[in-house]
């Protein structure tokens, strides 16, 4: 085994796991920018499809949701890494954060969320006490599912040998 082989799933995974678990702080406590992204998501599916509610706090995709699952992710990633018999954990944390990060690039390509987390004007949502983040939100997802694509890729043998398929 190469040291690229042997190192690289660990980097992608503590990535993954250092960006999800930074951005836990700003989603459990209700910070400034999470009500805005989360806000401006809950009124984009009130008028879409007449749904208020959906990721307002006690709603099914609320901010303590989201990072409840990005938390998980995260513990799989890494108890995967740091003891032997959980390897196991490490693919499904990468297909658990590749699921959970390409919601949410979803959401910043295909809503008024947009690219530039800030620039939004939502009817209903305050922006007062939030900056514009310049699209940095949106670039660490991409990192996020892209890394988690190639941990996917490179343990495709042992999550395909757990459906009998390797």
């Amino acid at each position: 085994m190469s040291k690229a082989q042997r190192y690289l799933p660990v980097l992608l995974s503590v990535y993954i796991a250092f960006v999800f678990v930074q951005s836990l702080f700003f989603k459990f406590i209700d910070a400034p920018e999470t009500q805005l992204i989360f806000g401006t998501l809950d009124a984009w599916a009130a008028g879409l499809i007449g749904v208020e509610g959906l990721f307002n706090p006690g709603g099914i995709f609320s901010a303590k949701v989201i990072g409840s699952a990005e938390l998980v992710a995260a513990v799989l990633l890494l108890a995967g890494l740091v003891v032997p018999a959980w390897r196991i954990l490490n693919p499904f944390g990468a297909l658990l954060a590749f699921c959970i990060i390409s919601g949410a690039i979803f959401f910043h390509l295909f809503t008024p969320l947009g690219i530039v987390v800030g620039n939004e004007t939502v009817p209903g949502v305050d922006t007062t006490g939030t900056a514009t983040d310049g699209g940095l939100l949106f670039f660490m997802a991409v990192g996020v599912w892209i890394a988690s694509v190639i941990l996917i890729g490179l343990q495709r043998d042992r999550l395909l040998g757990l459906i009998g398929k390797a």
